[in-house]
């Protein structure tokens, strides 16, 4: 595309994130032909103009519903996310039972999982549906209940009878931010609810977040964490919300960032946690 004016690309941006949600700098990078730099800055400018709010990983109407869209998401800390659910990916054995939250990071070990062979995954998530749609090797079953839009995920009632009948070898949550003290956060009373029911179902829990993640308290609706549970984050993590994890008893996993970055000390390069 022709390159545009400066206040001609701002605005376009700011028509984006009110009309469509699209604010990532990622995709507004290749929507709008320059460099992710150039992006930064004009988001930069928009939100010192309160014509937009900063997010992680770019920014969204201040109109907009503060809690961000699965389509927002999906290209925050890409490869990082990657990681993290090759890693998880690598944990399942053939013949196990699995169960999937919604979310893009779970979305993304869905992706993983195309590849595995004779494993049930039973999800409230759409993205994990349309990701094993098509694997014969993979039977999928469906949690239904209320969609919510916003996180492309069912909740309520007839999500929580479907999963009453079911147990699994391991369940993978994704989350909007973890504390130490306070456990996993999420928008809406009903998903910290069904994490929660979906936490008795499964005989190992692993969460699964990028680094941004760690610390965050963006709402007020928490499934408290167990001493038990795994988190799987990346390499870039607060230390001392690591540190505060690990002193609970959770098992924390450091993946590399990206692919082909070599990890760090004390860093997992594939299955096997550390921590």
């Amino acid at each position: 595309m022709a390159p545009i004016g400066s206040k001609a690309r701002r605005d376009r941006i700011v028509h984006l994130a009110t009309t469509t949600g699209l604010a990532s700098v990622e995709e507004l990078s290749r929507l709008l032909g320059v460099t992710a730099s150039t992006i930064r800055r004009d988001l930069a400018k928009l939100t010192a103009d309160g014509r937009l709010a900063r997010t992680y990983g770019g920014a969204m109407a201040l109109a907009a519903h503060p809690e961000a869209s699965l389509r927002q998401r999906t290209g925050e800390a890409f490869e990082a996310k990657r990681a993290i659910a090759r890693w998880a990916a690598a944990e399942v054995r053939p013949g196990e039972s699995l169960l999937l939250d919604a979310g893009s990071t779970v979305g993304a070990l869905a992706h993983e999982l195309r590849t595995a062979k004779d494993v049930t995954v039973a999800t409230t998530g759409l993205t994990v549906l349309q990701e094993l749609a098509d694997v014969e090797s993979v039977h999928v079953e469906c949690l239904g209940g209320t969609l919510r839009p916003l996180s492309q995920g069912f909740v309520g009632p007839l999500t929580e009878a479907a999963l009453e009948r079911l147990t699994f070898d391991r369940l993978f949550l994704g989350t909007d931010g973890v504390s130490p003290e306070h456990g996993i956060c999420e928008a809406d009373l009903r998903q910290t609810r069904l994490k929660e029911l979906m936490t008795r179902r499964a005989d190992r829990v692993y969460v699964l977040a990028h680094a941004a993640k760690l610390g965050r308290r963006p709402f007020h609706n928490w499934t408290p964490i167990g001493p038990d549970w795994t988190l799987v984050t990346d390499r870039t993590a607060d230390p001392r919300v690591v540190e505060g994890l690990r002193s609970r008893g959770v098992t924390v996993v450091l993946t590399a960032a990206g692919p082909g970055e070599a990890p760090g000390p004390g860093e997992a390069p594939g299955p096997g946690p550390t921590g």
